[in-house]
């Protein structure tokens, strides 16, 4: 860079927030320009340090499921009712209602291994079964 480059960032460095935005204001209008908008539609990003960048990339993991019975199949239903009542405090008639609207959520916001085990046991008693 010149020395005429160097001595303006070397100004730049000491202004205020309010004066670099007077700044802009003025250039703006001598130039006829709009500091707003993007030349040649490229925009600058902001580097990214190795942590952010990192977080970025790898999405939060799920923490907290929801096991969701899809469908009960009627020659298998007194086995799935069986599993219902245990994995959950209903009773026999609560249960049974609950099979009449499916699909429906069982458990909500559960452990992984809590949602995959019940989904292991009422598909071994004939359920469909999903987790999300």
């Amino acid at each position: 860079m010149s020395t005429t480059t160097n001595e303006i960032l070397e100004k730049l460095k000491t202004l205020t927030l309010l004066e670099a935005a007077e700044l802009v204001a003025q250039i703006e209008e001598t130039f006829g320009v709009d500091a707003s908008a993007p030349i040649g539609g490229a925009v600058m990003m902001p580097a990214m340090t190795d942590a952010s960048q990192a977080q970025q990339e790898a999405p939060e993991e799920k923490t907290t499921f929801d096991v969701i019975v899809d469908d009960v199949p009627s020659d298998k239903r007194v086995a799935v009712l069986k599993v219902i009542r245990k994995l959950t405090s209903l009773g026999l008639s609560e249960a049974k209602e609950f099979t009449t609207s499916l699909p429906k959520s069982l458990k909500e916001s559960v452990s992984k291994e809590e949602a995959e085990e019940a989904k292991k046991q009422l598909e071994e008693a004939g359920a469909k079964v999903k987790i999300q």
